[in-house]
């Protein structure tokens, strides 16, 4: 890694102690920074929280004690992603012109190896999955990897210290990570999508989250590579304008973009890449998150049999239309990070079977009317669950489904929905909504249903 000294004897607060907030603590002791960290969690039985107590951090836990901020003259605020800017340390942090940064800015600016950058509303998980797979396949044969950090789960900082400069970071970045950075420069950034309604409740505007997205590329330079989506043409427009990256294009439907869906193929401009029947993963934005992974393949060196292996046999991320099994003759998918209206949309339509679908969580006051089409087209039966079934079940009875079953739970609706399947059918667990009424997580959510469907399996 490289030791920059941009953070030496420098007084930092770093707020939350979570994965990244531990792993960048770790990452600023070796760059020689002087560290306190805050937490408003009780930490006087943590075990990380020791840790860095032993390595010199000054831990503060239980508590935001705001008048520390002045009262010690931090040079920066590191924050965690989710923590938002209406937190009173964050506030009292600004109203002082403090920097206030995110784990990534710190860490991809001591990284020693290259690194791309995916963000976007819907896809990305999956398509740094592909990619460092692809990539992975690639750099094995000379004996170094590909790395998958950031937003996927893994901190960008935990991963710094033993990456070479012969080796990949693939990095999902997430809007609220992108808003905590001033000039990353990934050797290749993507925007797989951008689309309303996702994070407003944190964003406030949808300008402010577009333009948080545009930090991927906002600071990359003539030499490097940015993928836009060709089919976005509002936010195409804005992302033209603003970066000095090198262009390349996407689309799932026009085949002037540089890459794009033909009619049997996954192709570019100059070749024929591979048979779309070929491709593993189900559903239109699967072969959109693939074309992306293909891009960033290529520009990164990778060979065509390595993209051609992993794209033929990459069965899916955990909680992303993930395949969990087949039970009776159902196929049953675990789409848990559907956690907004247009995530439904593009796994609503991956399947020709007939569908049996459960969604439901958090009612955020959406109505779910832009979904009616595919649900007309797609679903011949509906079990919904939590705060906003009747919602979704408003949805349905316009689409014209007639069988229409409300729960209170997700442990009730999966039993309920495998007794309206048959064989042939998709059982399609794609919830539309956010899981906090009833899960602390989509990933918790998407565990639960899968042990719902083994239940199943046992009885």
């Amino acid at each position: 890694m490289k030791l920059i000294k941009t953070y030496r004897n420098k007084k930092i607060l770093v707020l939350g102690l979570g994965k990244s907030g531990f792993a960048v603590s770790q990452l600023l002791l070796k760059l020689d920074a002087v560290i306190t960290l805050n937490d408003q969690a009780d930490l006087s039985h943590n075990a990380k929280a020791a840790a860095l107590t032993k390595a010199g951090v000054t831990v503060i836990g239980g508590h935001h004690p705001v008048e520390i901020l002045a009262a010690e003259h931090f040079d920066y605020l590191v924050k965690n992603p989710g923590i938002s800017y209406d937190n009173p340390m964050v506030k009292a942090a600004l109203a002082l012109k403090i920097p206030v940064l995110t784990e990534p800015q710190i860490a991809l600016a001591c990284s020693e190896a290259p690194y791309v950058c995916v963000t976007g509303s819907n896809g990305k998980t999956t398509t740094v999955m592909l990619t460092q797979q692809i990539l992975e396949a690639h750099l094995a044969k000379s004996g170094h990897h590909a790395y998958a950090v950031g937003n996927i789960g893994v901190p960008i900082s935990e991963v710094v210290p033993k990456a070479t400069r012969d080796d990949v970071l693939v990095v999902e970045i997430s809007s609220f990570q992108l808003l905590g950075v001033t000039d990353i420069k990934p050797k290749v950034a993507a925007i797989v999508d951008i689309y309303h309604n996702v994070h407003l409740d944190y964003h406030k505007t949808f300008d402010n989250y577009v333009q948080a997205k545009l930090n991927v590329t906002r600071f990359q330079t003539a030499d490097q590579y940015f993928l836009a989506n060709y089919d976005q043409k509002d936010i195409l427009k804005q992302e033209l304008a603003l970066t000095k990256a090198k262009v390349l294009t996407f689309s799932e439907q026009d085949q002037q973009a540089d890459y794009f869906v033909g009619n049997e193929f996954l192709a570019s401009q100059s070749d024929q890449i591979m048979k779309i029947d070929d491709v593993k993963l189900p559903g239109m934005h699967n072969l959109q998150n693939s074309l992306i992974a293909i891009a960033i393949s290529q520009l990164m060196g990778a060979d065509k049999a390595d993209i051609v292996h992993v794209l033929s046999t990459f069965a899916g991320a955990e909680h992303r239309l993930q395949y969990v099994m087949t039970l009776a003759g159902r196929k049953v998918y675990n789409d848990s990070k559907s956690t907004n209206i247009e995530a439904a949309g593009v796994a609503i339509p991956a399947f020709k079977a007939p569908e049996v679908w459960i969604a439901g969580g958090l009612d955020r006051g959406f109505v779910f009317d832009e979904l009616v089409p595919l649900i007309k087209a797609h679903v011949k039966a509906a079990v919904l669950y939590g705060e906003a079934r009747y919602l979704l079940a408003d949805a349905c009875r316009k689409a014209g489904v007639k069988t229409i079953v409300i729960e209170d739970t997700l442990q009730a609706a999966v039993p309920a929905a495998y007794g309206l399947s048959e064989p042939g059918d998709v059982l399609l667990f794609s919830p539309a909504c956010a899981s906090w009424d009833q899960f602390r997580t989509f990933e918790e959510r998407g565990e639960y249903f899968v042990n719902f469907v083994k239940e199943l399996k046992t009885k």
